[in-house]
C-alpha cells in the first residue's frame, strides 16, 4: 500500500517537555522505530507538525532583533529542514543502507482572503502562565488563547489549496524513496495580487492535518494515518463516560463535536479523505502504527462502514 503518515506535533515534542534538540531527537527516534517496520512492506510518505518548533524559532528571532523577526513562512521552511534531517537520520539508522530518503521543502498555496487570517487559531510555541502570556502579547503584539490550563500563542491557519512540489514527491516514490514532505502543513505561500506567477510567503501556519489530507488525496494513497498522543478518537474525553471509537463512517463520526485545537481537525481531515477517496483514514497513537495499518487499533474512518463500533 501507499501510506501517508502525519506525525502530530505532540508525537515529536510532548506537552511541557523542554524544547531542546536532545529531547526532540529522542522523540523522533521513537517515531522512527514505530514507522521503520512499515516501510519494509509499503510505500511511505511522512509529514509532521511543527508548532512547538516554529514557536521556539520565533522566540529566538525576536530576542535577536525584536523589530526584524523572521516571518513565519521562513521559520516553517527552517523546521522542515531541521525535523526532516532528524527523521532521515534516525530512520536511516534502522533500515538497510540502500533505502533512499528525501526531505522536500514544500510550498503550499493559500488564499489571501481565507477567513483564517481574521481569526488566528493555530497554536505555536510553548505554553505560558497567564501573566507571562499577557506580557508577551504586549511586548510582541502576539495573540494568545487558552490551551488547557495554560496559554499559547496563536497565528492564522488558512486552508491549503495546492501543493507545488507534488510532482517531485511522485517521482521520488516511483524510485522507492521514503519521502518526508509538507512538514508543518507546508510553507504558506500565495500569488501577489495583480502579478501572475509571483509567489510570496505568508505570515501563517497551515494546519498539518488538512495539508496532509490534501497530499494523501493527490498521491492517491491507500491509507492516511494521523499519529498523535491519543490511542483513538474518544467521546466524552477526560470523563468517566469516555469511550474510544474503533471504526466509523464519516457520517456517523461527523455527528460528534471535537475540540478545534486538537482532535477536531484530525476528525475533519479523516472524514474528508474517506468521503472523497473511498479509502480509509486512521487516527491513533504513534506506538500503534503497525496495528493501525492492520486495522486492529486506532480509529478507522471508512465510507464503507455503516455506523460506529467501539474499542
Amino acid at each position: 500500500m501507499r501510506i501517508v503518515i502525519a506525525l502530530g506535533g505532540n508525537a515529536l515534542l510532548k506537552r511541557g517537555e523542554p524544547m531542546t534538540a536532545e529531547v526532540q531527537r529522542r522523540n523522533i527516534r521513537i517515531a522512527a522505530e514505530a514507522i521503520a517496520p512499515i516501510t519494509r512492506e509499503h510505500e511511505v510518505v511522512i509529514t509532521h507538525g511543527n508548532g512547538p518548533q516554529v514557536g521556539l524559532l520565533a522566540l529566538q528571532g525576536a530576542s535577536y532583533k525584536p523589530d526584524e523577526a523572521y516571518p513565519l513562512d521562513v521559520l516553517g521552511a527552517e523546521t522542515e529542514g531541521m525535523i526532516g534531517y532528524m527523521l532521515e537520520q534516525e530512520m536511516g539508522n534502522l533500515l538497510p543502507f540502500e533505502v533512499p530518503f528525501a526531505t522536500l521543502l514544500t510550498m503550499v498555496e493559500v488564499d489571501g482572503n481565507d477567513p483564517g487570517f481574521k481569526n488566528p487559531t493555530k497554536f505555536v510555541g510553548p505554553v505560558y502562565e497567564k501573566p507571562d502570556a499577557d506580557r508577551l502579547a504586549g511586548e510582541k503584539n502576539w495573540v494568545f488563547k487558552q490551551d488547557g490550563d495554560k496559554w499559547r500563542r496563536v497565528v492564522p491557519s488558512p486552508m491549503p489549496k495546492r501543493i507545488f512540489e507534488i510532482r517531485p514527491v511522485k517521482w521520488l516514490l516511483e524510485k522507492g524513496t521514503i519521502v518526508i514532505c509538507a512538514g508543518g502543513g507546508g510553507i504558506p505561500t500565495m500569488y501577489e495580487p495583480g502579478k501572475e506567477r509571483t509567489l510570496k510567503g505568508v505570515e501563517a501556519v497551515i494546519d498539518k492535518d488538512f495539508c496532509s489530507e490534501l497530499l494523501a488525496r493527490e498521491l492517491e494513497a491507500d491509507l492516511f494515518i494521523m499519529a498523535t498522543d491519543a490511542q483513538a478518537v474518544c467521546i466524552d474525553w477526560g470523563t468517566p463516560n469516555q469511550k474510544a471509537i474503533h471504526r466509523a463512517s464519516p457520517a456517523a463520526l461527523s455527528q460528534y463535536t471535537f475540540p478545534a485545537g486538537s482532535m477536531g481537525p484530525k476528525v475533519d481531515a479523516a472524514c474528508h479523505f474517506a468521503r472523497e477517496t473511498g479509502k480509509a483514514a486512521a487516527i491513533g497513537a504513534l506506538a500503534d502504527i503497525a496495528a493501525i495499518v492492520g486495522g486492529e487499533k486506532g480509529t478507522i474512518v471508512d465510507a464503507s462502514y455503516s455506523d460506529l463500533t467501539w474499542h
